[in-house]
């Protein structure tokens, strides 16, 4: 029997065919001590992960272990960031044994110039907050970027990586931000819009760049921790 009858029209369906054109699983880093102390992320103030992103990136790699669902990987990047290059580490003894970490500044979080480092007060005290609701194009602080301008970076890095790997998978582990950009791709959303996403440590999610065209496969989908490690350990509030 034909499709014809028993699936339903194109615009009722739950579910699409299987993905042919280029995967990107996109692997949101470990809690960074940026994170947990409020510090404005870029590569001084980075930090690398908290002993809780270690155990985030742990769990993860003993899911990918023994699930084995990306051992047809064809590549792995990171960000230039020590939260990113940790994170890929600690989850690269679960992913095919071919595979050679390329980090790229291109996948980077915003670009904070000259805020880098501080803590976020202090950041806000010295150059004010941009308002991105109302103007994107404003910098972050001077020698960064704008929303407009981590976005366009974003889009022309992951269509380039996709457009290289038509037809594989390849990791990327990167960051909320990039993430967010990722998902306004898939969802058609302006460049200057802002998703607000609560994208988690370790998250896992998942495009496929086909005709020119993205889609979802998957968003947010982790390995938590159990919940006597996961009570040892306070929530953060920065998003980054």
């Amino acid at each position: 029997m034909s499709d014809h009858g028993v699936l339903p029209p194109e615009g009722f369906r739950t579910r699409g065919p299987l993905p042919t054109g280029a995967r990107l699983l996109l692997v949101r880093h470990g809690e960074a001590n940026c994170n947990r102390h409020g510090i404005v992320g870029g590569p001084t103030g980075c930090g690398g992960l908290t002993d809780l992103g270690y155990l985030q990136a742990v769990a993860l790699r003993d899911r990918l272990a023994k699930s084995h669902e990306f051992a047809d990987a064809a590549a792995l990047y990171t960000s230039v960031l020590p939260r990113a290059i940790e994170t890929a580490a600690i989850i690269a003894p679960a992913l095919p044994a071919h595979l050679v970490a390329d980090a790229r500044c291109d996948v980077c979080e915003l670009h904070p110039g000259d805020a880098d480092g501080m803590v976020w007060d202090e950041m806000v005290a010295t150059f004010g907050a941009p308002d991105w609701d109302r103007d994107p194009g404003v910098p972050l602080a001077p020698g960064g970027e704008s929303w407009l301008g981590f976005y366009e970076r974003c889009r022309v890095a992951l269509t380039e990586i996709a457009e290289r790997h038509a037809g594989e998978l390849a990791i990327l582990v990167v960051h909320g931000g990039v993430i967010e950009q990722a998902v306004k791709l898939v969802n058609g959303s302006a460049p200057g819009a802002r998703l607000r996403l609560r994208t988690e440590n370790c998250s896992m999610t998942e495009v496929e760049y086909r005709d020119g065209n993205w889609h979802l496969l998957r968003y947010n989908d982790r390995a938590p921790l159990d919940h006597d490690t996961a009570a040892r350990y306070t929530p953060y509030t920065q998003v980054q």
